[in-house]
């Protein structure tokens, strides 16, 4: 294909990716009920009800916003060529190959990080501050983004350095040993996020002695799944909903409680969230989400070796002659397609292994508890309790609360 077909096609699918996005979103927002669903009577008072659907129309209008932008802003650089113009820029005083793939992938994360902070400090401290969410402060903003550049630059680069170096060295063949490298990677930040990065950001404290902590206590023993790490973070330094994740694999596994969970729910709720946690664990669902990343991983790495030395792909983008970081874009944006369909896939799955883990808590501890959580939090997060069924098939990696729901008191009444 030459420079201009490859062109046409990037700018086609950028394209369509936008519209069909648009319409699940537009699809999503028309299909909001305006009467709470039968089974969710008592969830929300009507006011509040009323308030849960504003929120979720803001976002939506936010959302038409910020991707019409994102979205208009790449055309412009693709059709003027801008891509190209700064490897021409950069090149100028910079001549070895992987200092310059670096400082172009610096350069042009800075700027779009840059366009993007007026959207971030709207949601943050308009929209999410007018439902009631928001608690992050001007300088804990300013802070995170300070940290994230710092984290990007020693962590990102050094990690940026050394799969351009083996793609220098390699060629082609780049891509089996860049696949060893980035799922070494992917191994260690699960291991070691909790300990490492997390607490760069937020405060983690152990969880105090008392009923709380003997009933975990007891329940992960009553599993065979002991627990030691059971850890407390300060959510509500930036916001008021409420949380809980897993972390960590074999001695390394770890437990994180937001502080705003254990404000808002009983210790029954709060144990039943953790089965579920521990559902993910005991199904195997962790480890299999690790290897289906790899095996991923692989298959986008090989896609990646066919495409990272054609000279029109860089052309394509304004460039005037080979360049690995133009070629990076290029394929990320024709990779697009493949991308979607991977995530519906593992979406899909995501959401048969969340029914299994509420399957695994109801029948190891209780369903009540976990489904009276659920109910919580979709309330206390103003969440979409009717969301549209392409929407869900799409973007979804947990299941709408009501079928959930509707799934527990199905095996309820089986057992």
């Amino acid at each position: 294909m030459t420079p201009e077909e490859w062109l046409y096609l990037i700018v086609g699918i950028v394209s369509v990716d936008y519209v069909v996005d648009q319409g699940l979103d537009y699809l999503n927002l028309r299909h909001s009920k305006t009467k709470l669903p039968e089974k969710l009577e008592g969830l929300y008072e009507a006011d509040e009800y009323v308030r849960s659907q504003q929120y979720q129309k803001a976002k939506a209008k936010f959302g038409f916003v910020t991707s019409a932008f994102s979205t208009l802003l790449t055309l412009l650089v693709l059709s003027l060529g801008l891509f190209g113009w700064l490897d021409a820029w950069l090149r100028d005083s910079i001549d070895d190959p992987i200092l310059l793939s670096l400082s172009f992938f610096g350069v042009l994360f800075l700027l779009s990080d840059w366009v993007n902070i007026p959207f971030a400090y709207y949601a943050t401290f308009v929209l999410e501050e007018r439902f009631g969410f928001n608690k992050t402060t001007l300088k804990t903003f300013i802070t995170d983004k300070l940290k994230g550049y710092l984290l990007i630059a020693l962590i990102g680069g050094g990690l940026g350095y050394a799969l351009l170096w083996i793609i220098q060295e390699l060629g082609a063949q780049f891509w089996l040993y860049g696949l060893g490298l980035v799922s070494l990677f992917m191994l260690v930040m699960n291991l070691f996020y909790t300990s490492l990065i997390l607490p760069l950001f937020n405060k983690l404290k152990p969880l105090e002695d008392g009923e709380l902590k003997g009933q975990i206590v007891a329940y992960s023993n009553s599993v065979g799944f002991p627990l030691k790490n059971i850890f407390v973070i300060d959510g509500s330094k930036r916001s008021t909903k409420a949380n809980a994740f897993f972390s960590g694999l074999g001695k390394q596994k770890k437990i994180v409680l937001y502080d705003t969970l254990i404000e808002k729910h009983t210790t029954e709720e709060l144990v039943a969230v953790l089965a579920h946690e521990v559902g993910h664990y005991k199904k195997k669902h962790i480890v299999m989400s690790l290897l289906i990343s790899v095996v991923q991983l692989a298959i986008t790495f090989y896609v990646l070796s066919l495409f990272m030395f054609n000279e029109n792909l860089s052309l394509a983008l304004g460039g005037n002659q080979l360049a690995v970081h133009l070629n990076f874009i290029a394929f990320g944006l024709l990779y697009t397609p493949i991308s979607r369909l991977t995530g519906l896939l593992m979406n899909a799955l995501s959401r048969k292994n969340e029914y299994e883990a509420d399957a695994f808590a109801a029948s190891t501890y209780a369903a009540q508890p976990l489904m009276t959580a659920l109910k919580k939090l979709s309330a206390s997060s103003l969440s979409n309790l009717s969301p549209h069924p392409a929407y869900v098939f799409v973007h979804y990696s947990h299941p709408p609360l009501l079928q959930r729901l509707e799934a527990m008191e199905k095996l309820a009444k089986e057992s």
